[in-house]
């Protein structure tokens, strides 16, 4: 049996009762025309061995983009990892295809989807864990997202697996994991559950179901500085209502040292079409590990835009460490009406 592509010509594995052959939507129009223009015409399977060079990480079709459809303020997805035709243990109880007259038992087989991608994060993270025993969920997340990188192996920013065109943050987040780089990120961001609480206080939660989080009272602080946007999470979605003009969107987010002692990390900002990005300060100086510094990145709208989004990134440099936050400027139409859930 051959299955052929309808669209695309990424070859997602998965068993079949039959053998079984799957071509790519391109190659599958060759075979069709040779078929319909050949009298008799026949096939061969040749095996060449193995092929190298082909341009990877790409992002796999079924995975899930953005934006943020809950709340914009934060960036979705997060990272990338690898989740296409992927070797895992099989239970040999089950059969392959679910069906009651496969009757094959095998201890491996291989499967695609996010559930895949995300063992292999969770793994990532448990490492980062049993080396940084003192960390947070939230440092070890947010070390993975700061290290990722957002190049493939032929120095080309990611793209999905059907074109040759970029991904961007709505489709890779901050990158794809490297578990290496965020073993020794110089730097991270790191959050309380008090600072979750402040967020479900931004958009006008009272205190009474924000209650439901933490079993108990709690009282939204008098002080509306704080917004969404402001949670420390190591990538900025700056939202624009409408096509403003000099409009503009200020937030906060605070580092922690944990690189080298005394260190000073310079800004560098690739900036997103539409807006101007300034940065106070451009220069983080450290005198020791666990110095906490904060910094202000202010965003303004220089013209009326169309309502689309525009992408860019702010990186501190300091000799070998490069730590990366991606930047999504969006402009909408309407405000989105929030609700009462988190993202992760």
């Amino acid at each position: 049996m051959m299955l052929v592509n309808s669209v695309g010509d990424e070859l997602i594995t998965d068993p079949h009762i039959l053998p079984t052959a799957r071509v790519g939507n391109t190659t599958s129009k060759f075979i069709k025309q040779y078929v319909s223009t050949t009298r008799k015409p026949t096939a061969s399977i040749i095996f060449k061995g193995t092929v190298y060079g082909r341009t990877s990480p790409l992002i796999a079709r079924f995975s899930s983009r953005g934006p943020n459809s809950i709340e914009p303020d934060v960036i979705k997805p997060d990272v990338a990892a690898p989740g296409v035709n992927i070797l895992v243990v099989w239970p040999s109880i089950l059969n392959l295809i679910k069906h009651q007259g496969d009757t094959r038992s095998v201890m491996f087989n291989i499967l695609s989807g996010t559930s895949m991608a995300c063992p292999h994060v969770s793994g990532i993270a448990a490492l980062l864990k049993t080396v940084h025993r003192d960390w947070s969920p939230a440092a070890i997340k947010w070390a993975l997202m700061t290290m990722a990188y957002t190049l493939n192996n032929k120095r080309s920013p990611l793209a999905d697996v059907d074109s040759s065109n970029s991904t961007g943050p709505f489709a890779c987040g901050s990158g794809h994991v490297d578990p290496k780089r965020a073993v020794d990120p110089g730097l991270i961001y790191d959050i309380v559950a008090e600072d979750y609480l402040k967020y479900l206080c931004s958009p006008n939660y009272t205190s009474s179901p924000i209650g439901l989080f933490t079993g108990g009272t709690f009282t939204c602080p008098t002080d509306t500085s704080f917004q969404a946007g402001d949670l420390s999470y190591p990538s900025f979605a700056i939202n624009f209502k409408g096509g403003v003009q000099n409009g503009s969107l200020e937030y906060m987010r605070t580092v922690t040292n944990i690189g080298t002692p005394t260190s000073s990390y310079a800004v560098k900002v690739d900036v997103p079409n539409g807006v101007a990005v300034i940065v106070n300060p451009k220069i983080l100086s450290f005198n020791k590990v666990g110095q906490k510094l904060s910094y202000n990145v202010t965003f303004v709208g220089k013209s009326i835009r169309s309502f689309d989004s525009s992408f860019g990134s702010l990186t501190w440099v300091s000799g070998k460490y490069r730590v990366k936050s991606p930047l999504v400027v969006t402009w909408q139409q309407d405000s989105p009406t929030p609700l009462l859930l988190f993202t992760f």
